[in-house]
């Protein structure tokens, strides 16, 4: 398996636009419909504040179906809501089919939220060897290791024979819906979005592959294709050995 591209930056700003830059390649790579997964964090909210300013209008908002790779079983109203999140930083600021995004429906019971997001999965992806295939699937990643909503106390959700999974966070237990590994492994391309110094110590690990580092989620990200990117601004990126 090919290593994953590395790419450190001075700051998140700068990530944020290398980051468009990517997004918009990929994108100039298929014709049709663009599938993509989001994440939460502060990472993104800089990335969709930064597509809004600079490419309002020069993205095919039309071609491109919005999917989120966890969600806060919460209502979408609610401060923690990723899909939340978004519709207030990017969605409520472009002109994008109401039919293009594909929420999580944090606000029902999660028995009944990942039955309905499967099934979304299911009807609008491509689907390879029967799991949904995304053009690109965007993460973040915890200080634990955790990514989408898989923590280290619940890694076998990872290698669920699901398409999403409901998990807890470890010191809250709010529950959460996610992603399993399955489905975002099969992805065509990923891409880690991580700042800061409290992720440095977990990066170096799953990068150079240390002898703990497979018991972090995040660790256990490996596409098919070996489209596997890490955008890191320095402090997130200031344990790892170069």
């Amino acid at each position: 398996m090919q290593e994953p591209k590395v790419l450190i930056f001075d700051d998140v700003d700068k990530l944020a636009e290398d980051f468009t830059n990517h997004f918009i390649s990929l994108m100039k790579l298929k014709t049709g419909n663009f599938h993509i997964a989001l994440s939460g964090g502060s990472t993104p909210k800089v990335w969709f504040e930064h597509l809004v300013k600079n490419h309002k209008y020069d993205i095919d908002w039309a071609r491109v179906q919005l999917f989120w790779g966890d969600e806060r079983c919460v209502p979408p109203i609610d401060e923690d809501s990723n899909y939340g999140m978004t519709k207030k930083y990017l969605l409520d600021h472009i002109n994008i089919p109401k039919e293009n995004i594909h929420r999580i429906f944090g606000e029902l019971n999660p028995e009944e939220a990942v039955p309905l997001y499967e099934k979304e999965l299911s009807n609008v992806l491509p689907n390879k060897d029967e799991v949904p295939v995304f053009d690109l699937v965007i993460l973040g990643m915890g200080a634990d290791g955790h990514t989408a909503s898989i923590f280290p106390h619940q890694i076998e959700l990872w290698d669920s024979d699901q398409y999403s999974v409901v998990a807890k966070h470890p010191e809250t237990g709010q529950r959460r819906i996610s992603l399993s590994g399955k489905v975002i492994n099969k992805s065509r391309s990923i891409a880690f979005l991580v700042t800061g110094e409290n992720k440095a110590a977990k990066i170096m690990e799953i990068l150079h592959k240390t002898k703990d580092s497979d018991n972090y989620p995040a660790s256990r990200v490996a596409p098919e294709k070996n489209n596997l990117y890490w955008f890191l601004d320095k402090a997130a990126a200031s344990q790892i050995q170069i």
